[in-house]
């Protein structure tokens, strides 16, 4: 068998990049082999696997310097049915890539907006007129590049050679220490080996939203879990789309949802929420090197 697992395309990206990772695990520690296939967004990535278009997504979530990848928390909340099996690191190191002959004769430049903003002090000191245009994926534009010689990419150096560009500048994101948190996606709890191990999950995620015009409505499940000792590594609101002031709220805890303290905690939880979903309880498994 075979397995789909669709990712923001197209070739080159660090979606790409991680999937090709997962993918090199899955052959080597599972011997599961796995077709990559490219969509032009994360929301669309998502939505093939809940159509039954593929059966896995890699989607990035979080990214360390610039934070959450909103569209994926929000097209997860959509799509009832998709759960984490897994979450994937990996290094990020972004290159300016251009057919120009030197930095003053860039005039414009193209990524994904996460990729722009981990790389906003250097453009703001190396190219300060620029002009910045947010693309779908950091490889979205590389295939200009040739014929507009005023024009620049913010992409991988696995992207440049890809494409067979030139790098201008290495290394370009604000902050050395930089990395990517993936999630990979599954339709339903079924695990067909998809995850790194079979012990008890380090983390769980979920998502739930609260009664409108609460006081201190928030406090209270984080008060759950504060009492059992269980630790929060990430909470993260994002507006419910219905009313000015009405929020989700996404929290990652670093316990396995099948524990009976979480059993207890998510008990307690849903007497204090409006809709409670639990994404997915899952492992981390580190990209140690660039591949």
């Amino acid at each position: 068998m075979t397995l789909s697992i669709a990712h923001l395309g197209p070739s080159g990206t660090y979606a790409e990049q991680a999937t090709i990772f997962y993918a090199n695990w899955l052959s080597k520690s599972r011997g599961i082999e796995a077709r990559l296939c490219p969509y032009p967004s994360i929301s669309q990535s998502l939505h093939a696997v809940a159509n039954g278009q593929a059966q896995l997504a890699v989607v990035p979530v979080e990214n360390s310097i610039e934070g959450s990848v909103t569209t994926t928390l929000d097209t997860l909340w959509q799509l009832d049915s998709l759960r984490i099996q897994l979450a994937l690191v990996l290094p990020i190191a972004h290159m300016l890539i251009s057919c120009a002959p030197n930095l003053d004769s860039i005039k414009t430049v193209y990524s994904h907006p996460q990729a722009l903003a981990q790389c906003q002090g250097w453009l703001e000191q190396f190219l300060p007129t620029i002009q910045i245009i947010p693309s779908n994926s950091t490889t979205e534009a590389l295939q200009r590049l040739e014929q507009e010689t005023t024009t620049a990419a913010i992409a991988s150096s696995r992207a440049a050679q890809l494409y067979k560009l030139p790098i201008l500048a290495s290394n370009i994101n604000d902050y050395p220490e930089n990395f990517t948190r993936f999630w990979v996606v599954s339709q339903g709890e079924v695990d067909a080996g998809y995850q790194a191990t079979k012990a008890p999950a380090s983390h769980t995620s979920l998502a739930f939203s609260m009664p409108a015009n609460t006081p201190g409505a928030l406090v209270k499940p984080l008060q759950i879990f504060a009492q059992l000792g269980i630790n929060l590594s990430r909470i993260e609101s994002r507006p419910t789309k219905r009313s000015l002031g009405e929020y989700l709220f996404f929290i990652d805890l670093e316990a396995d949802a099948k524990e009976a303290q979480m059993q207890s905690a998510l008990a307690e939880l849903t007497t204090h929420t409006e809709i409670l979903k639990i994404l997915g309880a899952y492992n981390v498994l580190p990209i140690t090197a660039l591949t």
